[in-house]
């Protein structure tokens, strides 16, 4: 069964900015699934969606329930054909990964139908992984959702605030109440903590496992849609990355 590791934390302190350099490091075959409706992460990554033809979960959920609509004879029930679309549409393959992105909703309420999917799918497509990595959205909500249960290793990116530092606890909180089960809870600081700000982290009761440093050439490579797998190898962010994995005890 595949190791399923979870990066969260508040928006904008770098979780897919965590998962696209963690990428070179894990053992493969890996899979990712960016719960992030901007796919930030496939830009990272230089995944073209639109050039391969694949969809994001949202656009292939929507394409169903149009055809559906405009009376379409389907035997195939929704959930199965979802299934299905999510190996033949949704899934981009890649050397070193493969990527699920749950994409912009482009249907009516919540995003419940396409986060059942998911829940009801990744346990069978973990199967063929030796990891599974969430790239998680922006703050709690997503935890109520509920959309993996059972998490081997949990990231909390975190930069230097009052706000982050209560968002540990909240995390923690929510999960409690909804369920989620996890074996390890990590904290990673950010570019932004300086050596009076990680004692913050250190002393939090947490395990800390230290700081993505930072790369002038990171910022350079998102600034010009350059895929950061294609940083050089002592990039400060990556070695940092490295470092980090080997202290949460990747070999």
């Amino acid at each position: 069964m595949a190791r399923k590791i979870v990066s969260t934390g508040r928006g904008g302190a770098g979780k897919s900015t965590f998962v696209a350099l963690i990428v070179r490091y894990l053992k493969p075959p890996t899979l990712l699934v960016d719960l992030d409706p901007d796919l930030s992460l496939a830009d990272m990554l230089g995944a073209d969606f639109r050039k391969e033809k694949k969809k994001t979960v949202s656009e292939a959920l929507y394409d169903v329930i149009e055809t559906r609509k405009r009376g379409a004879k389907v035997s195939t029930p929704t959930h199965e054909l979802m299934e299905s679309l999510l190996w033949s549409d949704c899934l981009y393959e890649d050397i070193g990964f493969d990527l699920i992105t749950l994409g912009t909703k482009l249907t009516e309420g919540c995003y419940c139908p396409p986060d059942e999917l998911l829940r009801r799918t990744i346990p069978k497509l973990a199967r063929n992984y030796t990891n599974v990595v969430i790239d998680s959205p922006a703050g709690v909500e997503h935890l109520n959702r509920n959309i993996v249960s059972d998490i081997n290793d949990l990231f909390v990116i975190c930069d230097p605030s009052e706000k982050s530092l209560r968002h540990i606890g909240r995390i923690k909180e929510i999960m409690k109440a909804v369920g989620i089960r996890y074996n390890r809870f990590y904290l990673v600081a950010n570019y932004e903590f300086d050596e009076g700000t990680e004692g913050y982290l250190r002393n939090s009761g947490e395990i800390y496992l230290g700081k993505i440093d930072y790369d002038a050439n990171l910022e350079q490579y998102n600034l010009q849609g350059k895929p950061l797998l294609e940083l050089p190898e002592d990039s400060p962010a990556c070695l940092s990355v490295k470092r980090i994995l080997t202290k949460g005890g990747y070999g």
